[in-house]
């Protein structure tokens, strides 16, 4: 049955956020997750995507105009696997959490079940529309200085390769240089149910399977399966 959703704490969330919004509804917008629309009485609320959506095209531009100015003397290769490091779900979803901004999300009754509070996807599309927010209320300038507070104010002078590639990327650097291969990677199960162990991918060396791992969607089973592999890496045969 339709219902009417309690509308979170936003005076708390604003002091969370250090910001005081002149349009509420865009930050209330923004904390709207898609499952929570068809058990609300007013069909003409919108879930937090498109928030998102604008989100993402800030933080990109943000963090790569960062990059650009910091690491003048790096390739944009590197920069590239930086950036990529720092707007990943699983950055982004931190910064979620640390903020406790899953304490405010409108969830259905059932994803709450499931946990979608602490959901790491649920949580990194929540944080890039609290950016889609801030940037249509408060301008470019205050997105802007809200994600290099976030994400950008403990980067160093200097960029460690290594920890700031994504596995998959640094994974196929290692094999073709030391192996001459190039990996390949291919789903060994894809179970009909969404869930969080939905697709297993195994990462192969020629014919040979290197690691077989686990997740939610293909993207995720992949890089987990690189990572096993480089953590595996000594073992592998020269």
């Amino acid at each position: 049955m339709a219902h009417q959703l309690n509308k979170p704490n936003l005076k708390e969330l604003e002091n969370i956020l250090n910001l005081r919004f002149r349009d509420k509804d865009i930050l209330l917008t923004a904390l709207r997750h898609r499952s929570c629309l068809n058990e609300v009485k007013n069909k003409n609320l919108i879930s937090n995507e498109r928030l998102e959506f604008l989100g993402d095209a800030v933080l990109e531009l943000v963090v790569t105009d960062f990059l650009y100015n910091r690491y003048q003397d790096r390739p944009e290769g590197d920069l590239t696997h930086l950036r990529a490091s720092l707007v990943c779900t699983t950055s982004l979803a931190k910064q979620s959490r640390r903020l406790h901004l899953g304490n405010f999300l409108l969830l259905s009754k059932g994803e709450k079940l499931q946990g979608g509070n602490n959901n790491e996807n649920i949580l990194a599309d929540l944080f890039e529309a609290i950016i889609g927010a801030i940037y249509l209320d408060q301008g470019y300038q205050k997105a802007a200085e809200f994600i290099k507070k976030h994400l950008l104010t403990n980067l160093p002078n200097r960029i460690n390769l290594p920890q700031v590639k994504d596995a998959k990327s640094y994974f196929q650097e290692i094999a073709q240089k030391k192996y001459k291969v190039t990996p390949h990677y291919a789903t060994l199960e894809e179970k009909e149910e969404e869930g969080k162990d939905k697709f297993t991918v195994g990462l192969y060396l020629e014919k040979k399977l290197i690691a077989i791992a686990k997740g939610r969607n293909k993207k995720e089973a992949t890089e987990k399966a690189a990572q096993k592999a480089l953590e595996k890496i000594k073992a592998l045969p020269h």
